[in-house]
């Protein structure tokens, strides 16, 4: 074995090592913000916070945000980036309304029979953006930072020459009963979230793809050496962002019937903050499904919180902020801690074997 393929060998077991750590720290951090702060509002302001309508709005508000910050996940677990995750999710939606009302207006009968395809051309929309974006970085070798910015660009940019930067109206109505839809108290939203989220997990942790996908993240060199192509993992990775995207527009307009280039201008940087606050490197190499699902949960838990105890959005923007920074020093003693452990444990360890 070379010295670089050592090297190599070396820095995959010890990402391994920092993966199941920060896994396990993440979660378990995360339970515990939520459950604080779940437990601080409730004594602040039990009849508001605790209200069925106040819980009911944290679940059906969680989803669109969540599925966003999964897919920022996935391209975080392989060392990149995607910032037009919000812009392919306005085409989506922008898609699906277009054409559903312009069925409406010259054919009404047909348009309810036309709805479940132009639900899912609005998911083929987000398909070709994530497309474009793996193509542009793993064929061009274009830095995912720049790709998706540029990408970004471009599809804000058609929306508001497709739009005239107006609000477009007339989503399917279906959509709209979706989201107001509960099964056994539990909206059909949060419900929708869950099951992604939980294919999602199994695509990363159980499948050939997500088993790439986490060793490209953690090691590019030695996944090129194993074998694994750099194309083929970043081109499937980002047609799943694409994908999560899609439906990330058509969950935009359960929530809101109208469409609009502008809509959710504010969700890649708190997406950004709900990943790395569940347990993402941003480096790449390892990520939590769970992690992200508790971070999404805990944000509009303090966002409710905050509503409640009639604080401000400026008020809740320092408050993440303040979040992000205190776990990001946390986990780094942490994990100071734990690497040190072993070379202590050596030093205590030498002198006896020297005296045997």
């Amino acid at each position: 074995m070379t010295i670089k393929n050592a090297n190599d060998t070396l820095n995959t077991r010890m990402s391994g090592i920092i993966s199941r750590v920060q896994n396990e720290h993440g979660m378990v951090r995360m339970i515990v913000i939520l459950v604080g702060a779940f437990a601080f509002f409730t004594v602040l302001k039990p009849g508001i916070f605790l209200n069925p309508l106040n819980l009911q709005n944290i679940a059906i508000a969680s989803p669109e945000i969540g599925i966003i910050a999964i897919a920022m996940m996935i391209a975080m677990l392989t060392g990149g980036i995607d910032l037009s995750i919000v812009a392919i999710a306005n085409m989506s939606a922008i898609t699906i309304t277009t054409l559903y009302s312009g069925i409406v207006a010259t054919n009404p009968e047909s348009a309810a029979a036309a709805m479940p395809f132009i639900v899912l051309l609005g998911l083929v929309v987000g398909l070709v953006g994530g497309l474009f974006n793996g193509f542009l970085i793993s064929y061009l070798g274009i830095t995912p930072i720049l790709a998706t910015l540029g990408s970004m660009q471009i599809f804000n940019g058609l929306a508001i020459v497709w739009t005239g930067g107006a609000t477009l109206y007339g989503a399917p109505e279906a959509l709209a009963v979706l989201g107001k839809s509960a099964v056994a108290g539990i909206p059909v939203l949060f419900v929708l979230f869950i099951v992604a989220a939980a294919l999602v997990a199994v695509i990363i942790n159980k499948t050939p793809l997500g088993l790439k996908v986490q060793l490209q993240g953690t090691n590019p060199i030695a996944a090129l050496y194993s074998g694994i192509s750099p194309k083929t993992v970043l081109m499937g990775t980002y047609a799943i962002i694409g994908l999560l995207a899609g439906f990330a527009g058509i969950l935009f307009l359960t929530r809101n019937p109208t469409a609009s280039a502008d809509y959710g201008s504010s969700y890649i940087l708190l997406a950004i903050v709900i990943a790395v606050l569940g347990g993402t490197n941003p480096a790449g190499g390892f990520a939590t499904v769970t992690g992200v699902v508790l971070a999404t949960l805990t944000l509009q838990t303090v966002s409710s919180g905050f509503n409640a105890i009639r604080l401000s959005a400026y008020e809740y923007s320092l408050a993440q902020g303040t979040i992000l920074i205190a776990v990001m020093i946390i986990d780094q003693i942490t994990l100071k801690r734990r690497l040190r452990a072993p070379l202590i444990k050596q030093t205590h360890t030498a002198p006896q074997l020297v005296g045997k």
